[in-house]
């Protein structure tokens, strides 16, 4: 009889998924950390041995690398409270946010202490932090780089944010050299200016707006960063990719050996175009949605292993700001808490499997930033799990979100699936009845190579029964 310590709890599965498929599973979690994935019925002393339902499935807790929080400085656009509780909420355990659009944007190190003064205590999930690539802290990102961020974003063609300039050219060819010094990643909203038609007001028809950011200013300024890329040998990452028409030369690049990586997003895989309406500015996003046959042809990219992952650009606003005018409305989509939802289920009408979907959000953003203890269910992976109903269906309301606003292209989007529990380093944190339990997140650095391991505080913060 054995009399080694019981460990902390047994999760099991009879669809769980491991190594890239769904097979019955038990998944052992000791201190945090997955011990062992044993078959379904292994006996295991455990403080806590749970069944999920037959019809269920047991994914790790799922990545996104691609979200505005917004606080400090507007907060009231989100937050980091709201943002995680949102993440929690839709199985997402491992969040990335964006340098804007906080004020201070987080481009130097002392503006990266106040966004992690902002954060300390109050996140549901696991969160770390990209820097900023902008004009004037050129030449000067490694101490920001040395401090943890997981890369520095850039804008090739205005941000929105008068705080957050866009780098011409020149100046973007330098940032690629930096990153390439500094074996950082640089990750790019490639849209061309020069191929932008200046507006201020455009009215209520989505085929104006639509006509002011065509496909090719992200081709031509995908090529721009591709062409950095290869001369210097840097790692560049091209952001929310809506133009279908850049994958060749993406292709063409890996081929020769460029380092790139691409993303896309739930809201350009699930809407077309043809189909969003007059004055519907929760829509509006930059880039933009494109067209029925665009859309085919990212989920193409997908399928061939072209685009790496599939991350929300989580990018929520106040009410007043989405405007009925496409000119003046802000631009951002809010879809943390289902995005997965929605991309799931424009698969199922495709007819793919779950098993397709899912390393676009858990391995394939996991690998564009380093995380190698997350993601997935292995021994020795962080235990972030998440407990998804695929076949229920949901009518997603937006003031039933977890969202600071309620303005969500997404809203009255009849979806499948929906995540029942989420589970942080082997604890229950949310529930789809009961809310988030608990906050039990923590703040994140840059994993280091050489250990090919997370670097996390240590402390885990719990604030009795509710999120704040």
């Amino acid at each position: 009889m054995s009399t080694a310590a019981p460990v902390d709890l047994v999760l099991r599965g009879r669809q769980t998924w491991v190594d890239g498929v769904l097979r019955p599973a038990a998944v052992v979690v000791r201190d945090g950390v997955v011990d062992a994935v044993l078959p379904f019925g292994a006996s295991v002393a455990a403080s806590l041995d749970r069944t999920v339902p037959d019809e269920h499935v047991l994914l790790p807790g799922l990545v996104d690398t691609h979200v505005h929080v917004n606080e400090p400085g507007r907060t009231e656009w989100e937050g980091f409270a709201s943002a995680t509780r949102a993440a929690a909420l839709g199985g997402v355990t491992t969040i990335v946010d964006m340098p804007l659009n906080s004020i201070p944007a987080t481009v130097d190190v002392d503006a990266l202490a106040v966004k992690r003064a902002s954060a300390e205590g109050r996140v549901a999930v696991d969160v770390g932090f990209w820097g900023g690539a902008v004009p004037a802290n050129a030449g000067a990102r490694g101490p920001l780089h040395d401090a943890g961020v997981f890369g520095f974003k850039c804008f090739t063609a205005p941000s929105g944010v008068d705080e957050f300039p866009h780098l011409d050219p020149v100046q973007l060819r330098t940032a690629i050299e930096e990153v390439a010094e500094l074996d950082a990643l640089l990750i790019v909203h490639a849209e061309d200016p020069d191929h932008l038609v200046p507006h201020e007001t455009l009215g209520s028809h989505y085929a104006d707006f639509l006509a002011t950011r065509p496909g090719r200013a992200e081709q031509s300024a995908v090529a721009r960063v591709l062409d950095g890329a290869r001369a210097t040998g840097a790692r560049v990452h091209v952001l929310h990719l809506s133009d279908a028409g850049a994958l060749p030369m993406i292709r063409a690049a890996r081929a020769d050996g460029v380092r790139v990586t691409v993303e896309t997003c739930p809201h350009y895989l699930a809407f077309e175009a043809g189909s969003i309406p007059d004055g519907a500015t929760e829509f509006k996003c930059c880039p933009p949605i494109r067209d029925d046959a665009n859309r085919d042809a990212l989920w193409a990219g997908l399928l061939d292993g072209t685009i790496d992952c599939v991350v929300s650009d989580h990018s929520p606003s106040t009410a007043d700001l989405k405007t009925d005018d496409w000119g003046s409305a802000w631009g951002g989509i809010a879809g943390l808490q289902v995005g997965f939802r929605a991309v799931w289920t424009e698969a199922v009408r495709r007819g793919l499997p779950l098993e397709t979907v899912l390393p676009w959000f858990t391995t394939g953003p996991a690998a564009v930033v380093g995380f190698t203890d997350r993601g997935l269910i292995a021994p020795g992976a962080v235990a972030h799990l998440a407990v998804l109903d695929p076949a229920a269906e949901r009518v997603v309301e937006v003031s039933a979100l977890a969202h600071r606003n309620p303005v969500s292209a997404y809203a009255g989007l009849h979806t499948l699936g929906v995540v029942t529990e989420t589970w942080l380093r082997g604890r229950l944190v949310a529930t789809a009845d009961h809310g988030v339990t608990t906050i039990d997140g923590v703040l994140l650095d840059r994993p280091v190579a050489s250990q090919h391991a997370r670097n996390e505080r240590s402390s885990t913060f719990t604030y009795g029964t509710e999120a704040p």
